[in-house]
């Protein structure tokens, strides 16, 4: 059994900063990607950012320049350092792994997902 559990989340200005982290646990035998989606109301799951295990990132349009994803493969946790925030940032922001486990090959995990609210 994997978990994910994202922390970090709220309410913030716009050009304020978060730092949401999503720690994984379990029975975990690897982490391969690790990366953040986010879902606005109304709107389709996006991808925002991912890492690999080596350290290649890759961030959509809209947020490059601004969040950065780091991950610390110790901890077995990823973070999204989001910076000079804009309203339209506002979204649940779900953590996702590409893991194995002592039970089950390379899958897809999620967590719960953590608000961000960017308004004034």
């Amino acid at each position: 059994q994997v978990q994910l559990v994202e922390s970090g989340g709220g309410l913030v200005q716009p050009g304020g900063s978060l730092r949401l982290s999503c720690a994984a646990s379990g029975s975990i035998l690897t982490i391969n990607r690790m990366g953040w989606y986010r879902q606005a109301p109304g709107k389709e799951r996006e991808l925002v950012a991912a890492i690999t295990g080596g350290g290649s990132t890759n961030y959509a349009d809209s947020v490059k320049g601004r969040f950065t994803i780091s991950r610390d493969n110790a901890k077995n946790t990823v973070y999204l350092q989001m910076n000079s925030l804009k309203p339209e940032d506002t979204a649940v922001y779900y953590c996702n792994g590409y893991i194995s486990s002592m039970w089950l090959d390379f899958m897809d995990y999620w967590g719960k997902g953590t608000l961000v609210t960017v308004s004034p």
